[in-house]
C-alpha cells in the first residue's frame, strides 16, 4: 500500500511540475525557437517541429531522472 501512494505521489508532482511548464511557457526565452527547429510556411499551410527543442528537452528530463534514481 506504501509503495502505491509513493508512486501517486511521484506522479502528482512529475503532472504539478508539467502544468506550471505549460502555464509559464510563453515566458521562456529561446524554448521553441532553437536553430534547428523546423518551420514550414506555404500559404495557409504551417508545419512546426521543434526538433532541437525536443532533443534538448529529453537531455534535461534524463538528467533529472537520473538524480532521483
Amino acid at each position: 500500500m506504501q509503495e502505491i501512494a509513493k508512486t501517486l505521489i511521484f506522479f502528482g508532482i512529475i503532472f504539478i511540475a508539467v502544468g506550471a511548464l505549460l502555464f509559464f511557457f510563453h515566458k521562456i526565452p529561446l524554448l521553441g525557437k532553437l536553430p534547428g527547429d523546423i518551420l514550414i510556411k506555404k500559404g495557409s499551410f504551417t508545419f512546426y517541429f521543434p526538433l532541437v527543442t525536443c532533443l534538448l528537452a529529453s537531455i534535461v528530463i534524463s538528467l533529472i531522472l537520473r538524480l532521483f534514481k
